[in-house]
């Protein structure tokens, strides 16, 4: 825990120009786990010239040499798994079991993907004209990660910097840094040269905005709330950075009547669920033909009823607390909203569960007979909070699924593949899960409309790291 009170900047671990710090609590119980640096413009503006200061070297290395250090990389994250692991537990209330298999997981599977992408990168190709075109790294990058899935969305943008010989600054969030220091010390393991990665802690209001507005940075990737997304837009817009963006969601999930609606809706409500509630894409939108309405609701109270909200440091598919006060005082607020808006509570409802009176454990809730234009299905609430609305036929579940300033993802629940594929090309959403399909790695992960631009992952994740460059003329 010592090194939260650094920065990694250079290759080193150095104290911060910044003299703020912030405690780091543990969300189930309330108590402090440690200290972080809170850095300011100058520790940004440190981190950046050591990123500029390497970069035309590291540009300059072969896809082997980079595919070799991403395979030593690999080695150093599995030695350090269970860390990695433990330290979501620890900072966001992610149940151990959950922590493993999901949130750290995600730190070998998508470097696993881009490993996979960059060896089929093609870096120069001739095209049918004769021209030579070459793709190469486009520079300093800016990384702003957050704090629902710490490092899941760190290795979506660190991995592919150093994938391309692109070099970074990563801000991670300050709710969550002792995964990302932990990932500091895999990468310093890894051998990567000094310079190439660099940590900087802090808010969005003094490291955030220093970042995206630095003049040496030549791209920023944020991952948020819309909110802080166009903020980053506005900070990055004067030196016409490119800017990729992965925002919020209220993803629909479409259950049609010929569906096996015992098996698919109480997967539904489990995955709403996920990571009490705090997953972009989330389905937090439940459609339901009307058909089958009724029953649909006797299954989604049955499992709602049963899930079990439990300690993190326990094994089990338990659901933990938020991760905060101000989060937890957020959704209470939103199942107030929700109420007050006329919509029937289903299951869960105010308060915390029986038994938790230490800890930003909340209660699973379900609200039915909800109208798509009530907040609580057009805002995005961050909790174990379904809402659950009625759709007559297939147009106008489309119509109620696409009534969103959000487009990160959907879902659809349907025996008929025909259904599937018809219903799929209509919805405006970056990604379609259909019958419970879920996201692989290699694949590229982003939303349409406010949700954000740019993808993720895979090869499309490594494009938005690097410049085309066309050479005319040669021989």
């Amino acid at each position: 825990m010592d090194n939260l009170l650094k920065f990694y900047i250079g290759g080193q671990w150095v104290a911060p120009v910044s003299d703020a710090t912030m405690p780091v609590m543990n969300p189930a119980t309330e108590e402090q786990i440690g200290t972080v640096a809170m850095g300011n413009a100058k520790d940004v503006d440190r981190a950046v010239a050591a990123a500029k200061s390497t970069f035309d070297s590291f540009s300059q290395t072969s896809k082997d040499e980079r595919l070799a250090l991403l395979w030593r990389l690999k080695a150093v994250t599995e030695d350090r798994f269970e860390d990695l692991a433990q330290a979501m537990r620890m900072e966001m209330g992610a149940p151990i079991s959950m922590a493993r298999d999901a949130q750290a997981d995600a730190a070998i599977g998508h470097l696993q993907g881009f490993i996979d992408a960059l060896e089929t990168l093609e870096e120069r190709t001739t095209l049918a004209n004769g021209d030579v075109l070459l793709r190469e790294p486009i520079g300093v990058c800016g990384l702003i990660t957050p704090w629902n899935w710490p490092m899941n969305q760190i290795a979506l943008k660190v991995i592919p910097a150093l994938a391309t010989g692109c070099t970074c600054v990563l801000k991670p969030s300050e709710h969550t840094p002792v995964s990302a220091m932990v990932y500091a010390e895999i990468i310093h393991e890894a051998g990567y040269p000094a310079g190439i990665f660099n940590l900087v802690h802090g808010d969005g209001v003094n490291v955030g905005s220093a970042l995206s507005r630095h003049a040496d940075v030549q791209m920023m990737s944020f991952t948020g709330s819309t909110r802080a997304g166009t903020a980053v837009m506005r900070d990055a817009a004067e030196t016409v950075k490119r800017v990729t963006l992965e925002l919020g969601g209220k993803s629909p999930n479409l259950v049609f009547a010929d569906c096996d609606l015992e098996e698919r809706v109480s997967a539904s409500v489990l995955e709403c669920m996920f990571n009490t509630g705090q997953s972009c894409d989330a389905p937090t939108r439940l459609l339901v033909e009307r058909s089958c309405y009724d029953e649909a609701l006797k299954i989604a109270k049955h499992v709602a009823d049963n899930i079990t909200v439990g300690d993190p440091t326990e094994e089990g598919d338990h659901i933990g607390p938020l991760f905060d006060r101000i989060q937890y005082d957020r959704v209470q607020t939103m199942i107030q909203v929700g109420i007050d808006e006329g919509a029937t509570l289903l299951s869960g409802g105010l308060g915390k569960p029986d038994g938790f009176e230490t800890g930003w454990f909340t209660r699973p809730t379900i609200f039915v007979d909800v109208r798509n234009e009530m907040r609580i299905a057009q805002e995005e609430i961050f909790g174990p909070v379904l809402v659950i609305i009625p759709f007559e036929d297939e147009d106008d579940a489309i119509s109620i699924a696409n009534d969103t300033p959000y487009g990160l993802a959907a879902y659809v629940q349907t025996g008929s593949p025909a259904r599937a594929e018809r219903v799929s090309s209509r919805l405006r959403a970056g990604a379609i899960h259909i019958n419970g399909g879920g996201f692989n790695y290699g694949s590229p992960f982003g939303g349409y409309k406010q949700s954000g631009n740019g993808r993720e992952g895979g090869l499309m994740g490594l494009e938005d790291y690097l410049e085309t460059k066309t050479l005319h003329g040669i021989a």
